[in-house]
Formats: structure tokens, C-alpha cells, sequence
């Protein structure tokens, strides 16, 4: 096993240029990046009663440049199949690939927290546990229904172009899927799995990515997908950047608004029992009276002006008054401080059930993410030990958990209007009778507002027969619904049985 990754070779030449003798030679760009071997360790895990044994696979695909054959990057990461008494793995199980999103994420997140066979033990909101952080077998693993492969993108994790500064040609929309998609391609190739059924899943920008993907798989490649996953999902970033010229954007924020004034204890408890209540009750509303409000523009009357913020006030605990100065607007940032303000204490943007304080209690912008914070320590430290101790994969590249590298990303397609992949995903659903997706969206999540999600699905201009294969669900938490145990286990369940096969 190789340990150390970046070495510098220093090699004599008779060439005046390589300096004098005793001095060392001048190197010419930063050291070659070299790889250890792949890694393939074996396990044994309890899932529904029963032991389960699977080989886990970590290691680096290269991504080749079909012109020249260059070997362009090398994407890292970590498969899990199951095998039998007799050690052996079965090509014709379903796979399912994962990655998260950022841009600029690994794949730790739904790795470590959500499908795969260990978790972090990190405890959730109100019940944070302090460090060291360990790790436990993950009852909510997909091993029994399908193997498993997470997927780090280019600069993300340990994955990394080979030429010094080839990772900015990775980091854009497009490019990023064709990596992906390639990686794909090629593992499903090399690990003879075309007969298997083939899934993909994303969380975030990963879902982004997914619905991509779904397309370029299809058209690219001649793969044909049984299904896709999409947690806590943005496929139409239309839906989320609020301005002052666009008026849905504001109305799918509020019922995530509700759903977290409800949590911190600011709403009437005797009006909404629950937080499904208060979801269905803002949901409607928000898609119906308040975008009607908003739509009036500046031409709204005062009557009107006045009743939509009493009515804003109810699903938000603040004050009409503050909604009136903020011309009945107000952004996921402005409200992360306005919440609380009067207990000087931020809510999350991940996760809105996480509570911060923040050094100015006074401005309109919150200055941390403490749903942020409190994951990513446990993951961080989770991700290196599992890495080394368990899967005996060893590197000296820092493991790029979510990085600013990737900044700034290309979106050049989509110049003068915004970001949108829910039309690809459209577009693979038409053509493939056999492909379902699955939503998954959290109440609490600021990042990919619930609503949004739903928005996006209920426009994509589909038939009945096509609607009735998108299936979703709701969980009482954030951004990363799985931190929370008992979202874990009945995300796990849902998607378990999703996964199954189905009839046209």
C-alpha cells in the first residue's frame, strides 16, 4: 500500500540548468499527484434481522480524454457489493450511484449519514453530541436491496484532475455531468453490471446533477435508468432567487418559514397540532392569496397590503409591521435573524431547527450556519478514520469534504435566465417508460425550500400516467433529514421500497 500520494522527484541531469553540483534541480510545476492502489476490504453488517456480508471497494476511476487517450482525472470513491457464503458478488443486483452536491461537495454526506453501511454518531438539534465522534452500523443501509457506489466529482473528496490546473475544466454544469456520467459508464463496464438495474441519486446540487444525468446516461450513453433520487432538491434555481421582479420565489419560502416558527414555538400551538399542519395550511396559502397579493406589484392597496402581512404574521411569529416594511418580502436570511431576534439567536439555513448566536444580534444577515457547523466537524474526522481504518485506503491529499475550489462554477448555458435541469429529467421520463424518481424534502430546509421542490415537480408539464411515477415524502428536519434517527430509518424504508421493481 502506498502511503505517501505527492512526491517530488528530483532528477540529476548534466544540463547546466539543473544548477550546481550539491544545489537541488528546478522543478518545473507542482509534484505529480500519485495514487495508491485500489482498496477491497470485507464486512459483515446486521440489517433487518439477518447478517449481511459485502465487499467494500475504495479507490480512483480515471476519466480519459478520447482524443488523445490522456488520462484527464481521477474520481474517488467507494463501492459496496454484497456477496454470498462463498465471497462472490452477484452483477445482476440492482446498483444504485450517490453523490451530493455543493457544487463542491463530496459524497460523505448521504455515505456517512444517510445508505451506506456505517453512520455518524453526531446526535441531531437540542441533542448535539460533543467530539470525538465515532461511528455505528447503519440499519438504514440499502445493502439488502442494492449494491452501492458514492461518487466524488473532481476536486471534491480525493478526486482530482491530472494536470496542474485541469480541475477548473471540470467545474461547470455540463462538464461535471459528462465526468459523471463517464465515470458511470466506465464503472459499469468494467464491473460488468449492464444487465444490473441502474439508479442514480443526489442530494442538493446532486439532484441537480441527477436529473442531468438521467438525460445524458440516456442520450450519451444508451443507458437507460430504472430510477432517480432526488433528496432535498433543486432542479430549477427559478425558484429559489428571490429579487423583486419575481414573485414565486418569496411565496415557496414561506411555508418553510411557517413549518420553522412552528418548531422554535411562535405560532398559535392550538392553531396547527403539527407541523404537517402548518405546512398543508402555509403551502396553500403561499400558492394562492399570497402570490396574488405579491402580483398586485406596487399597485396593491393598502387594505390588501395590511391583511397579507396579519395573515403573514400568523404563519411567521413577526410582526405585519416588519412585513410591511419589507414590502411583504422578506429573504431566508433576513428571516434567520428576525426570528429570534429578540433572544439574540439565529436559526439554521441547512437546518432551521439548529439555534446560533451571532456576534451582531442587530443586522440583517446572519454570519454562520450553525446547522453547517455542527455537521461538519463529525463528518469531517468520521469520513478520514473510516477511510483509513476500516476501508485501509490511505492518502496524503486532504479529503476535500465541501470545498471553495470549484468556484466559480460555469453556468455559461444558461446566460439570461436561470439554471434549470427539471427539463432534462422531463425529457428522460418521456422516453423511458420504466424510469421513476423519488423526492425526499425536509420542513425545515432554507437551502432547497420543500416547496420549491413541489413547485418544480407540479410544472413539468407531465400526463397522469408520468406524474404517478414520481413519488414523494416529507420529513420533520432539515437539509440532511437522515441526522435525525428516526427520518433515517423511514427515509431508508421509503426508498427500499421504492427500489423495488414495478409494472408499467
Amino acid at each position: 500500500m502506498l502511503h505517501a500520494l505527492i512526491t517530488v522527484a528530483l532528477v540529476c541531469s548534466p544540463d547546466a540548468s539543473a544548477g550546481s553540483p550539491g544545489e537541488p534541480p528546478s522543478i518545473d510545476g507542482p509534484p505529480p499527484l500519485i495514487y495508491p492502489d485500489d482498496s477491497t476490504t470485507s464486512h459483515t453488517i446486521e440489517l433487518a434481522g439477518k447478517s449481511l456480508t459485502y465487499d467494500a471497494v475504495a479507490g480512483t476511476m480515471p476519466i480519459f480524454d478520447e482524443a488523445t487517450g490522456d488520462v484527464e482525472a481521477r474520481l474517488f470513491h467507494v463501492a459496496y457489493f454484497k456477496t454470498n457464503e462463498s465471497g462472490v458478488r452477484d452483477p445482476s443486483r440492482p446498483i444504485l450511484f450517490l453523490f451530493n452536491g455543493g457544487p463542491g461537495s463530496s459524497s460523505v454526506w448521504l455515505h456517512l449519514g444517510a445508505f451506506g453501511p456505517k453512520r455518524v454518531l453526531m446526535g441531531d438539534a437540542k441533542a448535539h453530541l460533543p467530539g470525538p465522534w465515532g461511528l455505528a452500523d447503519n440499519e438504514g443501509c440499502l445493502l439488502d436491496v442494492t449494491d452501492l457506489v458514492f461518487i466524488d466529482p473532481v476536486t471534491t473528496g480525493f478526486s482530482r484532475a491530472t494536470e496542474p490546473d485541469g480541475d477548473n475544466e471540470f467545474h461547470g454544469l455540463e462538464s461535471d455531468v459528462r465526468s459523471v456520467g463517464e465515470f458511470i459508464r466506465l464503472f459499469v463496464t468494467r464491473h460488468g453490471r449492464w444487465p444490473s438495474p441502474k439508479f442514480i441519486g443526489g442530494e442538493s446540487y446532486g439532484t441537480t446533477r441527477a436529473a442531468a444525468l438521467s438525460k445524458e446516461l440516456q442520450s450519451r450513453h444508451g443507458m437507460f435508468l430504472h430510477g432517480v433520487l432526488l433528496v432535498s432538491s433543486i432542479l430549477d434555481f427559478g425558484t429559489v432567487r428571490t429579487n423583486s421582479l419575481s414573485d414565486v420565489p418569496w411565496t415557496l419560502m414561506l411555508p418553510t418559514y411557517a413549518c420553522t416558527a412552528w418548531y422554535h414555538g411562535r405560532l398559535d400551538q392550538s392553531a396547527f397540532a403539527t407541523v404537517e399542519d402548518v405546512a398543508h395550511a402555509s403551502q396553500q396559502w403561499a400558492t394562492s392569496d399570497y402570490l396574488l397579493a405579491l402580483a398586485r406589484g406596487d399597485a396593491i392597496s393598502s387594505e390588501l397590503a395590511e391583511s397579507t402581512a396579519r395573515t403573514l404574521e400568523s404563519f411567521t411569529g413577526i410582526a405585519a409591521d416588519r412585513w410591511l416594511q419589507a414590502n411583504l418580502r422578506i429573504g431566508p436570511s433576513r428571516f434567520r435573524k428576525e426570528l429570534l431576534r429578540s433572544q439574540h439567536r439565529l436559526v439554521g439555513r441547512l437546518d432551521t431547527r439548529f439555534v446560533g448566536a451571532d456576534a451582531d444580534a442587530y443586522g440583517d444577515r446572519p454570519s454562520w450556519d450553525p446547522s453547517y457547523a455542527a455537521i461538519l466537524g463529525p463528518y469531517t474526522a468520521a469520513m478520514n478514520t473510516y477511510l483509513a481504518e476500516d476501508l485501509a485506503f490511505h492518502s496524503d491529499l486532504p479529503y476535500e469534504i465541501l470545498t471553495g475550489r470549484v468556484h466559480p462554477w460555469d453556468y455559461s448555458g444558461f446566460t439570461g435566465r436561470p439554471v434549470e435541469t427539471a427539463t432534462r429529467l422531463r425529457s428522460a421520463m418521456l422516453q423511458n417508460p420504466d424510469l421513476r424518481v423519488f423526492l425526499a424534502s425536509g420542513y425545515y430546509d432554507l437551502a432547497t425550500p420543500w416547496a420549491a421542490a413541489d413547485w418544480t415537480m407540479d410544472h413539468l408539464g407531465l400526463d397522469a400516467p408520468w406524474r404517478a411515477k414520481i413519488e414523494t415524502a416529507y420529513f420533520p428536519a432539515g437539509h440532511m433529514m437522515y441526522i435525525r434517527d428516526a427520518d433515517r430509518l423511514a427515509l431508508s424504508e421509503k426508498i427500499r421500497i421504492w427500489m423495488q421493481p414495478k409494472g408499467r
